[in-house]
């Protein structure tokens, strides 16, 4: 309970700070967070990998949905989809690829290592265009490709790790592994997406158009973003894109269904709840990175950081093109979004998350804890980079 309290009074603490300086507010809790960490565990916080995606991950992603609206989404739903599905599976084995051969990772280790790191988490980046007024096209265009990224990376996670627990051989095995991993992949991902919709669909049609009530309505908002991530994931299905779906439920359907003071109610609540988790997350990265263990990974870390930026730069310079070169005039995206797509591929919540759940017992100790520095090397240079 005291490290929770003098959590939120450091959040609290950094963005009154800050307001005086140009330096974006997730970075602050960062390097607070680091900074922090040169102590001996000095607020005793045990930082898990559940606490971080059934816990902080889905008010940020529901509040995210929340905003974007289905008319201008289903505008740019191709390339969004594009970039975050096959994007994600590109960078996954480039990335694994480029890490099995240069640090002689196992296979299935460099890939789950590869679907980790691959999950997109611009929230910073977020945080800037909506100061300075960028266009709306290109915050949907990064924003969407997060938040649907998210969850494929995590089934593509946990489908690497699920085979190395089998003992799958890839190169034995590799067209059967493939289909069983398409068969799975889609299970998972479209299992998720339906039960968000099933869900946003009955909170945004039974609760929330028939009851005129802040407090019900704004619990019941929480429940569901909260009950949809722990729902899915007990069918085994993808709780990250369970809550998108009920999020874009109810931003485009329940919001309309409820009467303006309740709207402004419901907004204020989960801006304050997103910026809560947000500040949480961002500090506890920060206090997980552990510096110490840099030096003696350096050549792991700048190889993992090399092969993310190369992957990323295939992804946005590759897909998004060939997508501009057949898409209508308007549709087409302009080579300066393609560049602020590109470096704003940051790396956070997800990935740090991931990594958290990598054991000895999987991969060895040996792997597991080179992939686990190899992660933070890189969240902590996309944030600060």
């Amino acid at each position: 309970e005291v490290s929770i309290v003098l959590l939120l009074s450091l959040a609290a603490l950094v963005a009154i700070f800050i307001r005086r300086i140009r330096i974006p507010y997730t970075v602050a809790l960062v390097l607070v967070g680091l900074f922090l960490s040169f102590f001996p565990n000095p607020l005793q916080f045990d930082v898990s990998s559940d606490l971080i995606l059934a816990i902080l991950v889905p008010p940020l992603l529901f509040e995210a949905t929340l905003q974007i609206k289905w008319e201008k989404l289903r505008n740019d739903l191709v390339p969004i989809l594009l970039l975050a599905v096959l994007g994600t599976f590109v960078s996954t084995i480039i990335v694994g690829e480029i890490i099995t051969w240069v640090l002689d990772v196992p296979l299935l280790a460099a890939l789950a290592f590869g679907a980790l790191i691959s999950a997109t988490d611009p929230v910073a980046v977020i945080a800037f265009f909506r100061n300075l007024g960028v266009s709306k096209r290109l915050q949907l265009l990064v924003e969407g490709e997060s938040l649907f990224n998210d969850g494929v990376a995590i089934v593509l996670f946990n489908m690497a790790v699920g085979f190395a627990v089998s003992g799958v051989d890839p190169a034995a095995e590799g067209i059967s592994l493939l289909t069983s991993g398409l068969v799975t992949f889609l299970q998972v991902s479209l299992g998720g997406l339906g039960v968000g919709l099933v869900l946003g669909f009955f909170a945004s049609y039974v609760i929330l158009k028939n009851v005129d009530d802040q407090l019900i309505e704004t619990t019941t908002t929480l429940a569901l973003a909260l009950g949809a991530y722990v729902l899915a994931e007990t069918f085994h299905v993808s709780g990250i894109l369970s809550v998108v779906a009920a999020g874009l439920m109810v931003g485009n359907i329940g919001m309309q269904n409820t009467s303006p003071t309740t709207r402004l109610t419901l907004e204020s609540f989960w801006e304050f709840a997103a910026f809560l988790a947000n500040s949480l997350v961002f500090l506890l990265i920060g206090l997980e990175i552990e510096i110490s263990q840099f030096w003696p990974n350096i050549i792991p870390i700048i190889v993992a950081v090399l092969a993310v930026l190369f992957s990323r730069a295939i992804v946005v310079y590759g897909i998004a093109s060939t997508y501009s070169y057949f898409a209508k005039l308007q549709q087409k995206i302009p080579l300066s979004y393609r560049h602020v797509m590109y470096w704003g591929g940051l790396r956070g919540a997800i990935s740090l998350a991931l990594a958290l759940t990598l054991t000895g017992e999987v991969f060895g100790e040996m792997f597991a804890n080179e992939l686990r520095v190899m992660t933070f090397g890189v969240v902590l240079f996309t944030l600060l980079v």
